[in-house]
């Protein structure tokens, strides 16, 4: 997932307000508290982010880009292991894999609940190229859900799993999602 541009003021407000995040819980956060630790005035966070929804947004967004940021997969049958280390970096940060998640749940608007969708599709496209239309949609559906904040708050909150628990749950799922494409590759795994 890429971020739009930044300015250097607005790495620092966002890299505050996550820090804050950390520290306070998103709830719990002025605009004059996310200035102070950007070291810059509080009107300068309301002219980047105007409401509480933008700067939501820019944050979730940076967050999933740089501090949850991934390696591109290789291939489509690597993304179980992808998505096992995606669930043990959301394990460290708690609070942040919330804000991510509780973003893209919401349907706020704007928000990308499936970012590395595109590539997945490319690989599948490059891997698997004799699925029908619908297959194909069931297989990027499952995967892009799978490889999400979602997955994680969803496995910690309703099921109360720990983070080797979620990270095999997650990374099993997705090889039972790909065990059925698995043959229909030119080449073997």
């Amino acid at each position: 997932m890429t971020v739009p541009e930044l300015s250097g003021t607005q790495a620092a407000i966002l890299a505050a307000y996550a820090e804050l995040i950390e520290e306070l819980g998103s709830d719990d956060v002025s605009y004059r508290v996310i200035a102070r630790r950007a070291g810059i005035a509080e009107r300068t966070v309301f002219r980047n982010y105007p409401t509480r929804v933008d700067l939501l947004l820019a944050t979730a967004a940076w967050i999933e880009a740089t501090l949850f940021a991934r390696e591109e997969s290789h291939s489509i049958f690597d993304i179980p292991l992808a998505i096992r280390d995606a669930m043990n970096r959301y394990d460290e940060r708690p609070e942040l894999a919330h804000v991510v998640a509780e973003t893209a749940m919401r349907g706020v608007s704007g928000a990308a609940p499936s970012p590395d969708r595109a590539h997945l599709e490319r690989l599948l496209d490059a891997e698997v190229p004799s699925l029908d239309a619908a297959q194909r949609r069931a297989v990027i559906a499952a995967l892009s859900h799978l490889d999400s904040a979602g997955t994680w708050v969803t496995f910690r909150r309703e099921f109360g799993m720990d983070r080797r628990d979620i990270a095999d749950a997650a990374a099993w799922a997705a090889e039972a999602v790909l065990d059925n494409i698995r043959d229909r590759t030119s080449f073997r795994h």
